[in-house]
């Protein structure tokens, strides 16, 4: 039997930080296995991955990476993990419906192998589809996004989330957000990244007349819709096609991308590497 955690460390930086947390892990009888940081405007960010062999006492495990983040001032939390157990998802969304419907069908037919903790959204409407995954519905005004991603982020830690899925997910997240599940969100774009990020991407590709429209599946990263790319896909635009029907198509699209790029995470069917999605 093998323990899993993901750890993560955040504050301002400092030196010793790295030599101070792996040294702990070390005594722990720890392996780390991953490990990625950087420093951005003097806020120092770690997330590593570490196991043990056999079962571990989560409980004094906790306390322990709470008790070294405060003699260094800084947050230091683990997501502990079963190898065995289903992995849990979050699912992130605001008013289209396609993508999370999509989701919940294939959870419910096994296609994807985890299941649904949570479903989060800025938006009541979608409500029915956490009732149709059996999962609590957790409504977040974003009015103040830093309250906002705190209530979010406490949700994820009751659930015990593994992976966020941003299912048309209208607001964007902030670094503090994203490097406390780095490599671990999912998110849909309706475009063939890096062509037309941001925002109204098919009215983007509309004006511009472009014959091919596409859709990205891509990691989250601290830049906008510039994290690696899982999946892509296309169709061709037919002749006086209006924007409307190319927004239809696409929709559909999106769901059916997602899906596959959820299932290839979950499978473990991929690693990144200098920012670039690789098939294993």
């Amino acid at each position: 039997m093998k323990s899993l955690a993901n750890i993560s460390v955040i504050g301002r930086d400092k030196t010793g930080v790295v030599a101070r947390v792996t040294q702990f892990l070390f005594q722990s009888g720890a392996n780390v296995e991953e490990i990625e940081q950087q420093v951005t405007r003097g806020r120092f960010s770690m997330s590593l991955q570490a196991s043990w062999r056999g079962a571990l006492d989560r409980t004094a495990m906790a306390r322990g990476l709470e008790t070294l983040g405060a003699s260094l001032g800084m947050e230091v939390r683990g997501r502990f993990m079963e190898q065995h157990k289903r992995q849990r998802m979050a699912l992130l969304v605001t008013k289209e419906p396609e993508c999370p419907e999509a989701i919940v069908r294939a959870v419910k037919s096994r296609k994807i192998p985890a299941e649904i903790s949570v479903v989060v959204s800025n938006h009541r409407s979608l409500a029915p589809i956490a009732k149709k995954a059996g999962a609590p519905f957790l409504y977040v005004d974003y009015s103040d996004r830093d309250r906002a991603e705190k209530t979010v982020l406490a949700a994820f830690e009751e659930y015990e989330v593994d992976w966020i899925v941003l299912a048309r997910f209208m607001k964007i997240l902030s670094p503090n957000f994203v490097w406390r599940h780095k490599n671990k969100i999912i998110n849909i774009h309706p475009s063939l990244l890096p062509a037309f990020p941001g925002a109204s991407a098919y009215r983007q590709a509309y004006e511009r007349g472009v014959k091919i429209v596409g859709v990205s599946a891509h990691i989250v990263t601290m830049h906008l819709d510039e994290g690696p790319i899982i999946c892509q896909n296309s169709f061709k635009v037919k002749p006086g096609e209006a924007l409307s029907d190319i927004i239809r198509r696409g929709q559909q699209l999106e769901a059916k991308t997602l899906v596959r790029a959820i299932q290839l995470c979950l499978r473990k069917r991929l690693d990144i590497y200098w920012g670039v999605v690789h098939n294993v």
